[in-house]
């Protein structure tokens, strides 16, 4: 994979056309804003349609038994049900979007191989292998509590919809594997710490859901680890100049 920088016909700045550039800046002096004043009204649009009672979403009845998720919930410890299943959603449709993204990550790799010092195929498919387990655990949890886990909860649409750019890195067809991984350790950074969070609501829950959840969130900051090692062997290899398709494509 080719992981040089290189100049090109980047037109984007002012200084590539000196003379137009003069003549922006004069029309803007020229034509000043048809209204005076700042933001403000924006900001208080935004305000406005902010204090609405209307949140992204709500959340789900029971998809079970009446009570099912009262009495399963009664395991925690001061924590609000519906707030911990919020989050469980979260972390489902992330866990989820996390997998997809991996497997994005892996097509780079097949169609352009690795760097010096950048994962291996192996790697990558061992991560998309354990972020598809973390999103079938969070679902069995989601199940026991007496829950359904294809519903989408608040969170799970606010993080889908934080997602967004993730996804748009990945699968766009202009940037390279060590472009995918710069997304994913922004994904990996985002997992972790909710990751954190979960476990913290759930100390309640017993032994043997918090250690899955502990297991998983050692699983993540491995991720994240691998994740930022590669990150920056790009970045080395970029500044050194290093444009020869590594050895471990096939890897």
């Amino acid at each position: 994979m080719k992981t040089e920088t290189t100049a090109g016909m980047n037109r984007t700045g002012m200084d590539m056309s000196p003379m137009d550039s003069k003549e922006v800046i004069v029309g803007a002096r020229i034509m000043p804003p048809s209204s005076v004043g700042d933001d403000s009204a924006i900001a208080n649009v935004v305000a406005h349609y902010a204090r609405r009672e209307a949140r992204v979403g709500t959340m789900p009845p029971p998809g079970t038994l009446k009570g099912a998720v009262k009495s399963a919930l009664q395991l925690l410890k001061g924590e609000a049900p519906l707030v911990l299943l919020d989050k469980l959603g979260e972390r489902l449709a992330f866990e989820r979007a996390g997998s997809r993204l991996w497997k994005g990550v892996l097509a780079k790799f097949d169609a352009l191989g690795s760097f010096e010092g950048g994962p291996t195929r192996a790697e990558i498919e061992q991560i998309y292998r354990e972020e598809a387990e973390h999103f079938l655990l969070v679902a069995s949890v989601i199940r026991m509590l007496g829950a359904d886990p294809t519903a989408e909860t608040p969170l799970a649409d606010v993080h889908g919809v934080a997602s967004c750019g993730l996804i748009k890195v990945v699968t766009d067809p202009r940037t390279n594997l060590a472009d995918a991984l710069e997304a994913m350790l922004i994904a990996e950074l985002t997992d972790n710490d909710a990751w954190d969070v979960l476990i913290d609501m759930c100390q309640g829950m017993g032994d043997e859901v918090l250690s899955q959840f502990q297991a998983a969130r050692a699983a993540e900051a491995r991720h994240l680890t691998m994740v930022r090692s590669w990150v920056k062997a790009s970045v080395l290899a970029r500044a050194q100049g290093d444009d020869t398709p590594s050895s471990r494509t096939a890897s």
